[in-house]
């Protein structure tokens, strides 16, 4: 459901941003007669836009990982945009119309920010990464690293869920399929070849298939 409401939200955000910049363009070009006769035309579907937008990104809130400050702000610019959109272009106030552009621009800009990131923080220096020492637990080593990179989607259990990501437990890809997985990423997340190794990568694959065993 996440990745089909993430498509969905990116089409919307696309058409309403390319609806505002014609708009703003025709308002700035003094075209205003133009303007009010595309608002009139158009007046159905920009509202079919926006409800599309604001609800495929407040269903979204509910399915993340985690919800950050970054995207509190996002959508506060993006509820507050729309009524100063709305009076700006009726009134042909280009500085009204003009701020509104700017906060779905900026609104933009917070969301492409707050993308789940890869982290490479170092593990704990207790977790041992070299397999050449007599005491290496490839399964512990990969724990680390899911826990770094992957609880906060996937859960202690493999089964959270969060921001698309699949249950871990039933997974029906060999490892082929898990490690390209890991490697290039897929929707909402990122791709680890930049980062893991691949001893690391043959651990924390180690670690997860723990978790469809002990299902």
């Amino acid at each position: 459901m996440y990745t089909g409401l993430l498509h969905t939200h990116k089409l919307v955000v696309t058409l309403f941003f390319l609806l505002y910049l014609g708009k703003i363009i025709l308002l700035l070009l003094n075209k205003t007669e133009l303007l009010d006769k595309l608002s009139k035309k158009l007046r159905i579907p920009e509202m079919v836009i926006s409800v599309l937008f604001l609800l495929t990104g407040v269903v979204m809130i509910f399915q993340v990982a985690e919800v950050t400050p970054l995207m509190i702000v996002k959508l506060v610019l993006v509820f507050a945009s729309i009524p100063i959109a709305i009076r700006g272009f009726k009134q042909h106030h280009k500085l009204l119309a003009s701020l509104a552009v700017l906060m779905i621009i900026a609104a933009y800009g917070l969301s492409e920010m707050n993308k789940i990131g890869v982290d490479s923080t170092p593990l704990p220096e207790t977790v041992i990464t070299d397999p050449a020492q007599a005491n290496y637990d490839l399964s512990a080593h990969g724990k680390a690293i899911y826990e770094r990179n992957c609880i906060v989607c996937h859960g202690e259990d493999g089964k959270k869920r969060a921001s698309g990501a699949k249950d871990l437990t039933v997974t029906q890809l060999d490892e082929a399929a898990i490690e390209q997985l890991i490697l290039k990423g897929k929707n909402a997340m990122p791709g680890y070849e930049k980062v893991l190794n691949q001893q690391e990568i043959k651990a924390v694959m180690a670690y997860v298939k723990g978790f469809k065993q002990g299902s």
